[in-house]
């Protein structure tokens, strides 16, 4: 699922290829939107996603307040908007399909996990 909202964003940061955007175990107070490049998404050791362009990943602390339970690794040298939690609940309240779409990815999510075990 491709999220081309923030695609003309002006607050779009850059990162290096190896350069870590969080951990596991940070707090997480953002989520991230892949304008261009990869991040590779690592838990436990393990990668278990990469997000692309159009991507998003760390959504789930915006959702329920907890810890990272991953660790998220440019792999090329990407491009990302972050939104915090108060922009994050504009956009969740004003635009319902940016809701959809976020609810989206964590159920393929979920179901790509529950295809693993």
């Amino acid at each position: 699922m491709k999220i081309n909202l923030f695609n003309q964003d002006s607050a779009a940061e850059s990162f290096a290829a190896g350069s870590t955007l969080f951990r596991e175990g940070d707090e997480g107070r953002d989520m991230f939107v892949v304008l261009s490049g990869s991040i590779e998404i690592v838990v436990r050791g393990r990668m278990v996603e990469t997000v692309e362009s159009g991507g998003i990943f760390g959504e789930m602390a915006l959702v329920d307040h907890r810890p990272r339970i991953a660790t998220a690794v440019v792999k090329s040298d990407a491009k990302v908007v972050r939104i915090d939690e108060k922009r994050f609940l504009f956009l969740v309240q004003q635009n319902p399909f940016f809701s959809l779409q976020v609810m989206a990815v964590i159920a393929e999510r979920l179901r790509r996990m529950d295809e693993r075990l």
